[in-house]
């Protein structure tokens, strides 16, 4: 008689490393529940960078498959959803700096009610971030935001979406950026004076309009 082995998705307590250690191992069931586990914070990762729904699926399934392609070199002590975090990361940055690169090469429509549809896809993902995540989704705030964001370098970007929306601590962005930590932590803080200077005044508006009475 055949011994059932127990199904990944029904073991409530498994993990990643063993998630891992069974996709290796042929069990392409395994890799799928990963895929499930992991994918909502890599998708938040790569809608935020990229700005648009069509990129970041792309960014997200180009994520998954490097993982499942470099999984043999995955180091079972680490951490498997900083680690595809991270490929998702280098791979939105690429795809930044080849749309910055094609922008240059052609004159674009105005995207404003583009960009507006996109930020109500993105305001319906839910997160538990803080204060920048909430800001972000406050109507007008959160369209200047977007193109505030657009104005970052693609390193900026990645530095400031991974440090105050996905809560990466220095080292995993040096990593994503193969920069010292060092460069890392001025990156986040160039990225956070640049986006406070194209806010400020659009932030210095509400506040006035708030004490006359006047905000919408």
């Amino acid at each position: 008689m055949n011994r059932m082995r127990p199904s990944v998705e029904t073991t409530t307590l498994e993990t990643d490393a063993l998630a891992v250690e069974r996709t290796l191992a042929g069990d392409r069931e395994a890799f799928r529940i990963l895929v499930e586990r992991h994918s909502r914070n890599v998708y938040r990762l790569a809608y935020r960078m990229t700005g648009n729904q069509h990129d970041a699926d792309e960014v997200v399934q180009e994520a998954f498959l490097r993982a499942y392609q470099k999984l043999s070199q995955f180091a079972a002590r680490a951490n498997f959803g900083t680690w595809v975090y991270r490929i998702a990361a280098n791979y939105a940055i690429d795809r930044l700096r080849q749309r910055k690169s094609e922008d240059a090469n052609r004159a674009l429509p105005a995207r404003e009610t583009e960009d507006g549809a996109e930020m109500d896809l993105m305001s319906s993902v839910p997160d538990a971030a803080p204060s920048p995540e909430r800001l972000a989704q406050s109507g007008q705030l959160a369209a200047k935001m977007r193109l505030a964001l657009r104005e970052l370098t693609p390193a900026e970007r990645t530095a400031f979406v991974m440090r105050h929306w996905g809560g990466s601590g220095i080292e995993e962005i040096a990593a994503a950026l193969n920069s010292s930590a060092s460069a890392a932590k001025n990156t986040v803080f160039r990225s956070v004076q640049k986006l406070r200077k194209s806010l400020e005044p659009f932030v210095e508006q509400r506040s006035r309009a708030k004490v006359m009475g006047t905000e919408l």
